[in-house]
């Protein structure tokens, strides 16, 4: 390949940009914004440090790691206070801790139930049964809702399945795939005939059953950030790659075959192209690929995307009646608010603040709210203070506040999306010149859009080296 053409200047298209020229190929990465990284972006505000989009990535998924290591950024890298890796979760109205001994969605013994504060006792009797269902034996997608109600109950599904989930997906857990989201549940149910007992019997083979029983929800000893903020990453990418290859604020129209290569039309200009890389949204890729081939189009247009925002306040730390002795809290959808999670980023990592000041980071739309993420930043920022003066005793005004929407960025994998992607990769196969990478496909996280970049760029090499 003499030329590619990446589209799109996320983390997925600045990662395949970067293997593309470390190959030795000429690249153009063509970015809509004037902003490279995505929805990663790090604003400095005085001493304080924010976060518009995800603030840290997990470890145990290896491929982000991987990348900083190799970037030279492995000195930079950061992980949660010890001390604080705690949460909360909203219940009827209160803050209260996560239930300990909980993985996700299921506990690991029957003392952790017990002794949960977030469920009745009805809902715990319930969640306990669940030690004595039977298995589903049918090998067809079902939603994690289906799959919590069926095994633990409907309080479970509401009081702790939705949070957890709509703070890692922003998704309705009524459409949420479990295969494509959270398969290891399936094989607990078929392996072990209950998830509890799973648990129970990997805690024991692993011999560190003290360590699970104090785990609170997510494992946030996993969770790693950049001293300086995950712009880092993007920047040390960008920094990698010849100035001449970037084009800020170019809009791609649409592709179109050119015999044996691509044609990629911009307002008032083609260019021509070996390859392609789309490292966008798959409805964008959709819009784009209508021209060339509409039936993969129409099946990358299937994914549906949801937006989300986030809010960032410094305040002086004694504005906050809260102890902060925690990251965070998730918000139950039955609770009946206006965010899905907050965090107090200057207790979660350490450089974000002063000891005097307090930057909490305010996550809201998601699937089950979409209109909130479309409300204008001032918007935003109202309803956000509205909901931190109840929850963690909020008075007077923020020294700082700044909201950003990401419309249409959370890809939703809904029942049967391992199907509709499957369904793409066979329909893709007929261009060998061509890869369809970002979040839409095999996972959200920022270490699943890096995998994902180095297993495309890889076989597009590999094809067209064959070819």
């Amino acid at each position: 390949m003499k030329h590619v053409v990446v589209i799109g200047g996320g983390i997925s298209g600045l990662t395949a940009a970067y293997r593309l020229h470390r190959a030795g190929v000429r690249v153009t990465l063509l970015e809509a914004s004037g902003h490279l990284g995505g929805v990663i972006r790090t604003v400095t505000q005085g001493e304080c440090l924010l976060e518009t989009g995800p603030d840290c990535w997990a470890s145990n998924k290896p491929a982000a790691m991987e990348l900083a290591n190799e970037l030279g950024l492995s000195e930079r890298i950061i992980g949660t206070r010890e001390g604080v890796r705690r949460s909360f979760i909203l219940h009827k109205g209160t803050l209260k801790r996560l239930p300990e001994g909980f993985f996700l969605i299921s506990p690991m013994s029957i003392k952790a139930l017990l002794k949960t504060p977030i469920l009745s006792w009805c809902g715990k009797l319930r969640m306990g049964l669940e030690l004595f269902k039977g298995v589903r034996r049918d090998d067809s997608d079902e939603s994690l809702a289906s799959f919590v109600r069926r095994r633990f109950g409907r309080e479970a599904l509401e009081r702790i399945a939705q949070p957890m989930i709509a703070g890692i997906y922003t998704a309705d857990p009524e459409k949420l795939s479990l295969k494509a989201t959270f398969p290891a549940f399936i094989e607990m149910e078929r392996s072990a005939g209950s998830v509890i007992k799973a648990l129970r019997k990997r805690a024991r083979k692993q011999g560190k059953q003290s360590e699970v029983a104090k785990a609170a929800g997510p494992r946030y000893g996993l969770f790693v950030t950049f001293k300086g903020g995950m712009s880092t990453l993007p920047d040390a990418l960008t920094a990698t790659l010849p100035a001449e290859a970037i084009r800020l604020n170019t809009e791609v129209r649409g592709l179109k075959r050119d015999g044996e290569t691509w044609s990629v039309e911009l307002q008032g200009e083609t260019i021509g192209a070996d390859a392609v890389v789309l490292a966008v949204q798959s409805r964008v890729s959709a819009k784009l690929l209508h021209g060339a081939d509409g039936v993969l189009a129409a099946a990358l247009g299937e994914i549906e995307y949801a937006g989300a925002a986030v809010v960032n306040f410094i305040f002086d730390r004694s504005q906050i009646a809260h102890a902060m002795d925690g990251i965070g809290a998730v918000i139950p959808g039955v609770e009946k608010r206006r965010i899905v999670a907050f965090s107090f980023s200057s207790v979660k990592f350490e450089g974000r603040a002063p000891e005097e000041k307090a930057v909490v980071r305010v996550f809201m739309g998601g699937a089950l709210q979409p209109e909130i993420a479309k409300l204008p930043p001032e918007g935003q920022v109202e309803l956000a203070l509205a909901e931190l003066r109840d929850l963690i005793g909020l008075t007077g005004e923020p020294k700082f506040a700044l909201a950003e929407s990401h419309l249409g960025a959370m890809a939703q994998y809904h029942v049967g999306h391992l199907d509709r992607v499957e369904r793409i990769r066979e329909l893709a196969k007929k261009h060998t010149d061509l890869a369809v990478i970002g979040n839409g496909f095999d996972g959200v996280g920022i270490p699943d859009c890096v995998r994902n970049a180095n297993e495309g760029v890889a076989k597009l090499l590999e094809r067209q080296a064959v070819s």
